[in-house]
């Protein structure tokens, strides 16, 4: 039941902006245990999928039911969606810049940040209008797998929101909407990317942290920060913009606690 808790918790992060995935499974202390077991997934297959078949039933719990409640949210009060989750991701600011600290900064990780950065502001017309242009049904395949990709990218990686990007891609609400339904189209492709990603970033991304990890970081940073500019819903007032201003201030507050909370397990654990 334990394990089953924590996977729905996994799961939720996984589905909400501004929260990674990646995130909540090292505060809740089975961050590297699930890496290593992914990475070598072959050795001792049937044993590791009887250990994990609790936590990845609550992450798939916690995926289908949050996603019902972001969809909602997201169609009926999609600004002040975004005020709270760019909050969210802002919040996680100062962790993830020490996260990609970790091992020393040089001033020259601070090119693939800017690069990544400029790339995200200046492609996102592009990316939304692709948003215009698709509908669940007409999405193209690959682009379903690349979202699902994107979802096992911000999993694996502790301080990336996938859904974050997501809904700098313009598919964030195709896809929510998709696997509130449970439409295959949208699931199927996107399990697949899911799948590929998980297992393939596993060695991929242990083998970029270990040969260039600051390099690595900072181009993630970078991207997370560009994302945040591009889909900021502007300045308004009146007092539904109040309540966005809350919401900003509130999502920041708590990712910031959470963070803290993770890096506080950490030095326990030493």
């Amino acid at each position: 039941m334990i394990d089953f808790l924590k996977g729905l918790v996994i799961g939720i992060g996984a589905v909400a902006p501004g929260v990674s995935g990646g995130t909540l499974a090292v505060i809740l202390g089975i961050y590297e245990k699930i890496t290593h077991a992914i990475a070598d997934l072959f050795n001792e297959f049937w044993k590791k999928v009887k250990e994990f078949f609790p936590l990845a039933l609550g992450g798939a719990v916690g995926v289908l039911g949050f996603s019902n409640i972001i969809n909602y949210l997201f169609h009926h009060y999609e600004v002040e969606v975004k005020y709270l989750f760019i909050g969210l991701m802002i919040g996680t600011f100062p962790a993830l810049r020490r996260q990609a600290d970790r091992k020393g900064f040089k001033l020259w990780y601070l090119i693939p940040f800017i690069v990544m950065l400029a790339a995200a502001v200046l492609l996102s017309p592009q990316w939304s209008f692709i948003a215009e242009k698709n509908s669940s049904a007409e999405l193209h395949f690959l682009m379903l797998v690349l979202c699902g990709a994107i979802i096992g990218f911000g999993t694996i990686i502790p301080g990336i929101s996938a859904s974050f990007i997501l809904m700098y891609l313009g598919t964030y609400g195709i896809m929510m909407e998709g696997i509130a339904r449970l439409n295959p189209l949208v699931l199927l492709p996107a399990g697949l990317g899911f799948v590929i990603s998980v297992l393939g970033f596993a060695k991929l991304i242990n083998m970029l942290f270990e040969k260039a990890y600051g390099f690595t970081y900072y181009a993630i940073f970078g991207l997370t920060a560009g994302s945040i500019l591009a889909i900021f819903p502007g300045f308004g007032t009146g007092w539904r913009y109040v309540l966005c201003y809350l919401l900003l201030t509130a999502g920041c507050i708590v990712s910031y606690y959470l963070s803290n909370l993770n890096g506080k397990l950490k030095l326990k654990t030493k």
